[in-house]
């Protein structure tokens, strides 16, 4: 297959599409990216004007491209020296803006190479997209790179409803007045953006959250925490063992510092776990993975504990039984993790807070490739089956020379792929197939 691949349609213009776009033209690999909202490289996490929405993850560990972690916090220093600190948690937005000029830097150092363009994929046949508007984008390979799917959590939402099913829509929390009470489902960090955002345009209201154990996000230290290497315990044998491990260990150096040695090993331990210990992990350890995996920034943390002390949040653990838009109201029926029945939670609005809804089964777009059989599910249902390179299975379970994924959807195969220190490294694997099969490899 010498040189046959020439081009690549790029589907999603956020993060994970405009910085693979960059790596691929580097490698002498062209691509056109495609992105339903004409702004590339920011994309829905990156696109926040809001400055109190900070990233979760130091300056100085956020670089685009693997091995230079500290590019961002250099890029910060000549651009906004404000926000400098190559130890602190910079404004999201400013994020954005570096990606971006990453993206127009590479396009002028490699002219040709990186074709934008504005519309909707709406379907996948070979290596043609369709678009929504009837054009046809041929390529010799298409990468999946469509982000995070809104919240599917909460019944649907009507426009003069009181039910806000996507947080993150134009306008979405404008409606909420300043002394109006808001219900939040899912206690995680899209409930920490909303009230964030909510607090420093003038809420005053007071929020009730519910989620499965009533987690919230843990904080970063004053400082980054030093890796604390994993012993055999934490990383071989039986899921209840490596936990015990995990807590001796924790207790002797720190919880942050067995996370952070954790970290550049996680997508290998899923890759080793099987079907029955993956299982097991999501339904018992996975919420306080989460909490602890991916914190937040000290002066996040600092806002959820003031409102906490002035009584206008409360998060309390159960499950949602119904919940009825009165027009007037929301109220949600719930039943407590423990303890007896309680009242039902009723506020002014209910937002859903619960994170990425990924039904790739249901999807406009990867819907009827599981349908035909090009693609097909994993076993849990978390995603795309996918190959270590992130080539999509089909339904015999033959990798796609043609069809790849790339960021969060591939959460099924590689577990921790939201993170841009996670994501710039599946970046170069996707990058390098690309260019292998370019040149016959």
């Amino acid at each position: 297959m010498a040189d046959s691949i020439q081009r690549v349609a790029i589907l999603g213009g956020g993060f994970s599409g405009a910085m693979l776009a960059a790596r691929l033209a580097e490698t002498g690999v062209a691509s056109i990216l495609i992105d339903r909202t004409g702004r590339f490289g920011a994309g829905v996490a990156y696109a926040t004007t809001f400055e109190g929405h900070l990233l979760n993850v130091r300056s100085n560990r956020m670089g685009a491209v693997d091995g230079t972690p500290d590019d961002f916090a250099r890029w910060l220093a000549a651009h906004h020296p404000q926000h400098a600190d190559p130890d602190g948690f910079a404004p999201r937005g400013l994020y954005g803006l570096y990606v971006e000029d990453r993206l127009r830097r590479v396009e002028a150092a490699c002219p040709g190479l990186i074709e934008r363009v504005t519309g909707e994929a709406v379907a996948v046949s070979g290596s043609t997209v369709n678009l929504a508007d009837g054009r046809m984008i041929g390529a010799d390979a298409v990468v999946l790179t469509t982000g995070n799917p809104v919240p599917r959590t909460a019944p649907a939402a009507s426009a003069d409803g009181r039910i806000i099913g996507d947080p993150w829509g134009p306008g979405a929390l404008d409606r909420i007045g300043a002394d109006e009470d808001v219900l939040i489902i899912g206690s995680g960090l899209t409930m920490v953006d909303v009230l964030l955002w909510l607090r420093a345009n003038g809420w005053r209201g007071r929020a009730s959250a519910i989620s499965r154990r009533g987690l919230k996000p843990q904080a970063h230290g004053a400082h980054h925490d030093l890796p604390v290497p994993p012993t055999d315990g934490l990383t071989r044998g039986p899921l209840s063992a490596r936990l015990a491990e995990g807590r001796r260990l924790a207790e002797t150096h720190g919880w942050r510092g067995v996370m952070e040695g954790l970290r550049p090993l996680t997508a290998g331990l899923w890759a080793e776990a099987d079907t029955a210990g993956r299982a097991r992990f999501l339904r018992h350890l996975r919420p306080w993975w989460d909490v602890h995996r991916h914190r937040i920034a000290g002066p996040v943390a600092a806002v959820l504990q003031a409102l906490e002390a002035e009584g206008r949040l409360s998060v309390v653990a159960g499950r949602v039984q119904a919940v009825e838009d009165r027009g007037d109201g929301v109220a949600v029926d719930w039943i407590p993790r423990r303890g007896a029945a309680r009242p039902a939670l009723a506020g002014r609005w209910l937002i859903d807070c619960t994170g990425p809804g990924h039904d790739p089964a249901a999807d406009p777009l990867t819907g009827p490739l599981i349908a035909s059989g090009r693609a097909r599910l994993d076993p849990l249902g978390l995603g795309l089956d996918l190959d270590a390179r992130g080539r999509v299975r089909g339904a015999d379970g033959t990798p796609d020379e043609r069809l790849f994924v790339l960021g969060p959807p591939a959460r099924a195969a590689f577990w921790e792929t939201t993170a841009v220190p996670d994501i710039r490294k599946r970046i170069e694997d996707v990058a390098a197939a690309l260019a292998g099969i370019r040149a016959g490899s």
